[in-house]
């Protein structure tokens, strides 16, 4: 039985195979170039989940018939990077003994040490890696999804080139869902995909991961062969509470005052109150209820309607009841009063529909923060205006309007 997980199953055994960062692998881009002339210098891997970072780090090293080692700094520490060192060490003293001075550099392989999530290396972890980078001993290729400026040592990031991958494109999330079917022996319906691509927002694992799992879920049966949309949507699906029937009184009161809060009606959301209150509701549940509906149903209308929400919600937590009743009935009474918009929330929610949809677009270079001179020389903040009119959304969503 295969135990492999698919994702490394399924890892291009050629950088021709390779989907993705063509910036970085494509035809005279800088890692092809390297791969093509078989050099291999220290390196930094700066990207999302599932954006290719491991793949490339072993495809660079295959093509060297370099001695590669994985490492996790979430787990690995110096001891384990010692022990790659003497094994390189003592390899390489055992090669020159049997090699002609001339000859034994070129023939010598090179130790490729792959750390990944190297930001979570502390500053002496990363300091001991230093002089093995420095004196040719190690390759170090590190891979971080954080930015290296803040979370890597100037002194090791002086010695590294770092490459920022970005998140893949839709269409080629597309492109390895195929590929992961036809090697898991399936079929997906083509909607099925579609969502799977929008949904695995840019990492690879995410949509070989479900394809992983539908395998297991059919496996051998003849009649199953092909993952249908709703079968996706079952993987995915989000964990949600169940309540017994008794459950259903709370939660048609609770709705019912705020329905007649959002209907401005003092009368009923006041009835509503006393009912949960004499039947022993939790006083901060129902403050916290009244926070929530001063952002989302009177928002800018009446914005210090937050302020009283909260101040509610306070005295409850101070007070307690009895007493904690009556801040809760002055706080209905004036919620009801206030002018009610939803413009902040409608906006706030068109956008998260976007966000959904698209996943994290590529936030424009100009207004991206700048502190560190790596960044700067990536084009990060160039060209920003503080009070420019144009449009700062994504470059997918330009001239969108939510508010």
């Amino acid at each position: 039985m295969e135990t492999t997980p698919l994702a490394d199953q399924l890892r291009p055994k050629t950088i021709d195979e390779f989907i993705g960062q063509s910036h970085l692998v494509g035809k005279g881009m800088p890692l092809k170039r390297m791969i093509e002339e078989k050099k291999l210098v220290s390196m930094i891997f700066w990207g999302p989940p599932g954006s290719g970072k491991t793949t490339l780090a072993k495809l660079m090293a295959q093509n060297l018939a370099a001695n590669f080692y994985y490492l996790s700094a979430v787990s690995a520490g110096k001891k384990e990077v010692r022990e790659i060192v003497d094994k390189t060490k003592k390899t390489n003293k055992e090669h020159n003994l049997y090699s002609s001075e001339k000859s034994s550099e070129k023939e010598r392989k090179r130790t490729v040490l792959f750390l990944d999530e190297i930001h979570r290396f502390n500053k002496l972890q990363q300091d001991y890696l230093l002089p093995y980078v420095e004196d040719g001993t190690l390759v170090l290729i590190g891979a971080t999804t954080e930015n290296p400026s803040f979370e890597v040592n100037s002194a090791l990031l002086s010695r590294c080139r770092v490459y920022v991958l970005k998140a893949l494109e839709t269409e080629e999330i597309a492109t390895i869902i195929e590929r992961a079917v036809k090697f898991a022996g399936l079929k997906i319906a083509g909607k099925a995909k579609d969502f799977l691509s929008q949904l695995s927002n840019g990492d690879a694992r995410i949509a070989i991961g479900v394809i992983e799992i539908s395998k297991e879920i059919f496996g051998t049966s003849p009649k199953k062969k092909t993952i249908a949309l709703s079968d996706i949507k079952d993987i995915l699906q989000k964990k949600t509470l169940l309540y017994d029937k008794y459950a259903d009184q709370h939660y048609d009161t609770i709705s019912a005052f705020i329905k007649s809060m959002r209907a401005s009606n003092v009368d009923a959301a006041l009835y509503y109150l006393a009912r949960m209150v004499e039947s022993g509701e939790d006083p901060l549940f129902i403050a916290r209820r009244m926070v929530i509906f001063a952002s989302e149903d009177i928002g800018l209308a009446v914005p210090t309607a937050l302020v009283v929400a909260n101040e509610v919600f306070r005295a409850c937590e101070v007070i307690g009841y009895p007493e904690c009743q009556i801040n809760l009935a002055h706080g209905v009474a004036y919620l009801c009063s206030c002018k009610k918009n939803r413009s902040a929330y409608d906006a706030y929610f068109k956008a998260l529909e976007d966000v959904r949809q698209y996943g994290n677009l590529p936030i424009p270079l100009k207004i991206r923060n700048a502190p560190t001179k790596l960044m700067k020389e990536l084009g990060y903040s160039k060209g920003y205006e503080m009070y420019a009119k144009e449009s700062f959304l994504p470059d997918k969503l330009k001239g969108k309007k939510y508010f």
